[in-house]
C-alpha cells in the first residue's frame, strides 16, 4: 500500500473526533469486558450490552479497522491488544478516560476552543457560565465518571514515575488533590514502610476507602477532605501534586503552592508530577493536554522555567526534575 499523501493525513487527522467517539460507545456498551471470555457476534454482543444489531455491527466494523477490535471470517469480533485496554479489569484500562472524553458537556466545551484562542478565556466557562469544577461537583454522575478517569490514567503513568523517581527515602507521604488515591496507592504498595495521607475534597475521597482496601494499603493511609486552596496536612515530608498544578492558571496555582509551603514542615519537600513541556515540534500528548487544560479546566501545561517561576513566587526553590519513560517528570522542591 502506497503512503498516505499529506492530504490524505491531514483528512484523518480531520475525522480522529469519529474514532475517539466510537471508542467511547464500546466502552460505555462495556465491549471488551463482554469479549473477554473469546470471540461473539454483533447479534451476540448486542443481546449482552442492549444495543441494536446491526447498528453495533456498524461500529465494530470500523474500530476494527483502526485495530481496537478484529473482525474474523465467521462474521464474529475478538479484542485486539488496544482493544484489552478497554476492558475494565485490565492493569492499564483506559476505560474510564474513554467514558470521560466522550461526554456531551466536554465536547460542548471543545467546540469553544476556537473561542478560547481568539480570547484567551476558557472555553467551558463561556459555553457553561461557570468552572468545569463546580459543573461535576453539582452532578454526581459527570463527577464520578471524572473521578474515574483520573484513575485511569493515574494507572497507566505510576509504574514509570516510581520507576524514575525514588519515593521510598521518605516516611509519609501527603498526596495533595489525590481523587481516589490510584496514585498514592501504588506509591504505598512499592514502598511498605511509608505510610500515606490523601487529601481531596469530600465527594472525591468518598470513593477512596474502597480503592485503597483493594491495594491493600487502607491501614498505611488516612483520608482528610477538604480544598487545598485552604490547608494542607501538616505532617508529611514529602508532598505530592500529581496531574493538579496543571488544572489551574498561575494566579490560582501559585495559592496552591503556598499553601503546602506554608503548612509542611520545614524540612519537607513538594513533588508536582507533571507533564513538563520541552523541544520544538515534540511531545503531542503534552501540547494536546494543554489544549485540553485552556478548553475544560482552565489551566496549562508548563515549560520547567515556568515551573520554577510558580515555585519561586509561591516562596519554594526548584532542586531537580527527574523525567520517566511516560513523559511524566518529577519536579522537586523545598522551602527558599
Amino acid at each position: 500500500m502506497a503512503e498516505p499523501t499529506a492530504a490524505e493525513q491531514l483528512q484523518r487527522m480531520v475525522g480522529g473526533f469519529r474514532v475517539s467517539q466510537a471508542i467511547h460507545v464500546a466502552a460505555e456498551l462495556g465491549i471488551s469486558d463482554l469479549l473477554s471470555g473469546g470471540p461473539l457476534s454483533a447479534d451476540e454482543l448486542a443481546a449482552r450490552a442492549r444495543a441494536h444489531p446491526r447498528s453495533l455491527y456498524r461500529l465494530l466494523r470500523a474500530l476494527s479497522t483502526v485495530g481496537v477490535y478484529e473482525e474474523l471470517p465467521d462474521g464474529r469480533f475478538r479484542s485486539t491488544a488496544i482493544g484489552e485496554a478497554l476492558r475494565s479489569d485490565a492493569p492499564d484500562s483506559l476505560t474510564g478516560w474513554a467514558r470521560l472524553v466522550g461526554r456531551p458537556y466536554f465536547w460542548q466545551a471543545w467546540s469553544a476552543l476556537g473561542h478560547s484562542v481568539r480570547t484567551g478565556e476558557n472555553a467551558f466557562r463561556s459555553v457553561y457560565g461557570e468552572d468545569v469544577w463546580s459543573y461535576r461537583a453539582a452532578r454526581p454522575e459527570e463527577s464520578e465518571i471524572f473521578d474515574g478517569a483520573m484513575t485511569a490514567l493515574a494507572s497507566t503513568d505510576v509504574a514509570s514515575v516510581m520507576d524514575a523517581y525514588d519515593f521510598g527515602r521518605f516516611d509519609t507521604i501527603a498526596d495533595i488533590g489525590g481523587g481516589r488515591g490510584a496514585f498514592l496507592a501504588a506509591i504505598l504498595d512499592r514502598w511498605p514502610h511509608l505510610t500515606g495521607v490523601l487529601t481531596d475534597q469530600a465527594h472525591v475521597v468518598a470513593g477512596a476507602p474502597k480503592l485503597l482496601e483493594a491495594a491493600g494499603v487502607a491501614q498505611r493511609c488516612r483520608i482528610e477532605a477538604g480544598s487545598f486552596f485552604d490547608a494542607v496536612p501538616t505532617d508529611a515530608d514529602a508532598y505530592v501534586l500529581k496531574s493538579v498544578i496543571h488544572d489551574w492558571a498561575d494566579e490560582d496555582s501559585v495559592r496552591i503552592l503556598a499553601t503546602c509551603r506554608r503548612d509542611m514542615p520545614a524540612d519537607a519537600v513538594v513533588l508536582l508530577v507533571e507533564r513538563v513541556l520541552t523541544g520544538l515540534n515534540q511531545n503531542p500528548v503534552g501540547a494536546f493536554s494543554d489544549l485540553n487544560m485552556l478548553v475544560a479546566p482552565g489551566g496549562q501545561e508548563r515549560t520547567e522555567d515556568e515551573y520554577r517561576s510558580l515555585l519561586a513566587s509561591a516562596g519554594l526553590s526548584h532542586v531537580r526534575t527527574t523525567v520517566s519513560s511516560s513523559g511524566y517528570a518529577v519536579v522537586e522542591a523545598v522551602r527558599a
